[in-house]
């Protein structure tokens, strides 16, 4: 019996001790838990709200009437883009991926037979939309927004069906979301001081807005749906050493479209997730750039539509070769030449831009080579930009010789505004110059309507037939009256 008792002592005395030891457990969880549980009930912020009841009204929102136009144009544009990009490396690589992938047939792979899942048809959209510099750009996010952007609502629009309207406003949507985020962060400046890549932030939110605009998300999922897209943020600056260009339309255009759809898909199935992803605690700003006002994510909106504000380049080049060709079109305007009469050209621009074209390897990025065609063809086409091989053609290595690119610190300080200045001696000794600020095709220099069409029906005509083209052309200029942006399909596609 005593050792009967001293054993049952002994146990209450276990359970005494095991029983502090519980609490005193479950008190050091509840510590550590305490600040999670904070962290969940934090408020939404002022920014977050007026944004995320922006997006979710989008899509019965009326458009006014120039921005509808200027977003019919970019959706031409892009479209054009993705059609001319199916005949290079990296759009048939993404045609060929998306075949091989499978998936439900969905959504649609523009200039091929493919149906595919609408995150597939996404990627493969997108990398056919930046297969080469043929896309639009925002200077002041230093983005290109359409080739995320249009996939994305195009997918979306195809597995949500939409019309044409819903569409529109989806694309007008996309814009404004997705570069305000790379502007709160500083555009230009902020790819210089991080080394992380403008393009995949801005483009990723954007494509994310537009497709849960096409998907019909409410304002608090519409919220969760930002909150995925900075989940999903990334690309770092170093797609500028790709010589190929597949790792720069992947990080412009199909990685950044592919997460956008994802994030919409995501929460359109009942996922939920952090009610504001930029404030609180270790939110996106804090992340990426911690002296960020989160009050310019909604500068403006419904104000100023940053659609209108994004160029369409005139040449199927890359952004910073613009304006040198604009001047040296001008220049032949006030004395037309031959190439043999011109001695040297001499180009000014900012360093930062200098620095993307300079001697680069890929045709239609390398200034050299693109002043080089200009002199000789009088023009600079979309054939020449992507014609690698005649870079070794002896008649263009000698008047590639003759173009001395300047970097320019006074014209650094401009940017984003891109401004070029060229000289062109003559041998005769004639020197003419052209300063040019507003290239065409940027906001304070439009392209008309008859000029983006021009354009497009060169870029699809080839691939897709003329009268084809313009069958397409025309139902992307009414989108208004199309019922479901699937009547699109069989228009887009290549047997």
């Amino acid at each position: 019996m005593p050792n009967d008792r001293a054993t049952a002592r002994h146990s209450r005395a276990n359970l005494s001790r095991r029983h502090v030891l519980k609490q005193a457990g479950c008190a050091l969880v509840a510590a550590a838990c305490k600040p999670w549980r904070a962290l969940a009930a934090d408020e939404v912020s002022p920014a977050m709200s007026k944004l995320s009841a922006y997006m979710a009204a989008a899509r019965s929102r009326t458009l006014p009437e120039e921005v509808l136009e200027k977003t019919k144009h970019h959706v031409l544009d892009t479209i054009a883009s993705m059609v001319s990009g199916s005949e290079l490396p990296p759009g048939r690589a993404a045609i060929q991926f998306a075949r091989a992938y499978g998936g439900e047939k969905v959504a649609t792979v523009v200039a091929s037979n493919v149906l595919c899942g609408p995150i597939e048809a996404a990627l493969a959209n997108g990398v056919l939309a930046q297969a080469d510099e043929t896309d639009d750009s925002h200077a002041p996010s230093l983005s290109h927004p359409g080739c995320a952007v249009v996939p994305a609502a195009l997918a979306a629009g195809e597995r949500f069906p939409t019309d044409g309207n819903h569409f529109l406003r989806a694309v007008a949507l996309g814009y404004d979301v997705g570069t305000r985020v790379s502007m709160t962060l500083g555009g230009q400046n902020y790819m210089n001081e991080t080394h992380r890549d403008t393009h995949s932030l801005s483009e990723g939110f954007g494509a994310a807005a537009a497709a849960g605009c096409a998907a019909n998300l409410n304002m608090q999922q519409m919220r969760w749906v930002l909150d995925y897209a900075a989940q999903q943020s990334s690309g770092i600056s170093f797609w500028m050493r790709d010589s190929e260009h597949f790792e720069k339309a992947f990080v412009f255009g199909g990685m950044t479209a592919r997460d956008g759809v994802t994030a919409a898909l995501l929460v359109q199935a009942g996922w939920s997730g952090v009610d504001d992803a930029f404030s609180g605690a270790d939110n996106f700003l804090i992340a990426s750039l911690p002296k960020a006002d989160p009050a310019g994510l909604v500068d403006k909106l419904g104000e100023r539509y940053e659609v209108v504000r994004t160029n369409i380049k005139k040449w199927t080049v890359g952004s910073p070769i613009q304006a040198p060709l604009d001047a040296l079109e001008n220049i032949r305007k006030k004395r037309p030449f031959e190439p043999d009469q011109v001695k040297q050209v001499t180009v000014h621009m900012a360093t930062d831009e200098a620095s993307v074209v300079n001697n680069r390897d890929i045709p239609d990025i390398c200034l050299q080579y693109m002043l080089a065609v200009m002199l000789i063809d009088k023009t600079a086409s979309f054939r020449a930009a992507h014609d690698k091989a005649r870079m070794q053609d002896p008649a263009v290595l000698r008047q590639r010789a003759k173009i001395q690119l300047v970097p320019d610190a006074e014209l650094e300080k401009l940017l984003p505004k891109r401004v070029a200045v060229v000289e062109v001696t003559f041998t005769d000794g004639m020197r003419l110059s052209e300063r040019v600020d507003a290239v065409r095709g940027t906001a304070q220099n439009p392209m008309t309507r008859d000029e983006v069409v021009a354009k497009a029906r060169d870029l699809m005509a080839p691939t897709l037939g003329a009268a084809p083209s313009t069958n397409l052309i025309n139902k992307i200029l009414a989108l208004e009256s199309v019922k479901d942006i699937r009547e699109l399909r069989p228009l887009l596609q290549r047997t």
